[in-house]
């Protein structure tokens, strides 16, 4: 990356960063209902995978998605409504933190099933394919989602036909509470399989953006010119629990420091002085990420809450449910 590119990947990531941070602290505060699954420490995932795609390109996401929500396009503010319920949410207020999708941008939905949207990416770059387009589908998902049937069925077919999809693991070590080591026979999850599918397979390290946006524009491209799918196995670490519900005494306090020393925050700031950036760009970038998230909290907070008369509007593919009563 060159170092305005990077400043600017910076910016995304410390907007993830902070928009994050007002959920929890909106969450704590009982604005927002239900649960949240933080993605701190993912950030760099989203927004390199994001920086070598394309924007028609279509991109789907676990219900850990507000990072690959915000990357594609989403605002803050959008984003912090919907998880407070607001007419003016992303979904209307009728997908909450699990469901974050904006299709006009390529965010094709975060799903809550775990696995169950890898054949649905599969199923998109078949439709790219069909329509004569070179167009890509990645699809993000867990450690967890690799002993899954559905993770092996849609890497499988994807093979089998050549298809224009990457498949990006985020392996932050635990499968909600369990170490995906435990139960998992190679080291690799997501990589160590890739080859018995005939699928290029490649680890990267997943807090770096400037990594993952080489390596995600590699398989990228060639995915784009016939050579099928590819599968990037991106090591990272959450900082927070699984969710709003865990506090994470399972994992080891070594493990934890390590882990939040090699912030992908961090590591785009060592760059960028390694580049020659003045540490007051940073500074006002830093700055303009506060007054946005702020901003966002305000008026998602002043938001009105959704018309009922809405409730069952965009619901099923033709606009309503009376076709199925």
């Amino acid at each position: 990356m060159k170092a305005d590119e990077l400043l600017a990947a910076y910016e995304q990531m410390a907007l993830v960063r902070r928009t994050e941070r007002a959920a929890h602290d909106l969450f704590m505060s009982g604005l927002v209902k239900g649960t949240t699954h933080l993605a701190a420490g993912h950030e760099a995932i989203a927004v390199g995978a994001s920086a070598a795609l394309r924007p028609d390109d279509y991109v789907f996401a676990t219900y850990r998605g507000h990072h690959h929500a915000l990357a594609r396009g989403a605002t803050p503010e959008e984003c912090l409504a919907e998880l407070m319920s607001r007419a003016t949410g992303l979904c209307g207020a009728k997908g909450g933190s699990m469901h974050l999708t904006k299709a006009a941008s390529g965010m094709l939905g975060s799903y809550a099933i775990v696995g169950a949207h890898l054949p649905m990416a599969a199923g998109a770059a078949w439709s790219a394919r069909l329509r004569g387009t070179d167009q890509i589908a990645v699809a993000f998902f867990g450690d967890g989602a690799t002993n899954i049937g559905a993770f092996h069925e849609a890497l499988n077919l994807a093979a089998v036909w050549k298809l224009p999809v990457l498949f990006v693991c985020e392996n932050n070590l635990y499968m909600e509470y369990t170490p995906i080591a435990d139960v998992t026979a190679v080291p690799r999850p997501a990589a160590d399989r890739a080859a018995a599918y005939g699928v290029e397979g490649q680890v990267v390290d997943g807090n770096d953006v400037v990594l993952v946006r080489e390596a995600v524009a590699r398989l990228a491209d060639r995915a784009r010119a016939g050579y099928g799918p590819g599968l990037l196995e991106a090591e990272t670490y959450r900082h927070f629990g699984h969710s709003r519900a865990d506090p994470a005494t399972y994992r080891p306090a070594e493990e934890v420091e390590r882990w939040l020393k090699h912030d992908p925050l961090d590591l785009a700031r060592g760059r960028l002085r390694a580049l020659g950036v003045p540490a007051e760009a940073v500074d006002e970038a830093d700055a303009r990420v506060a007054e946005a998230v702020a901003a966002a909290v305000e008026a998602a907070r002043n938001a009105p809450a959704p018309d009922p008369r809405e409730a069952l509007t965009d619901v099923w593919a033709d606009g309503g449910a009376a076709w199925r009563t």
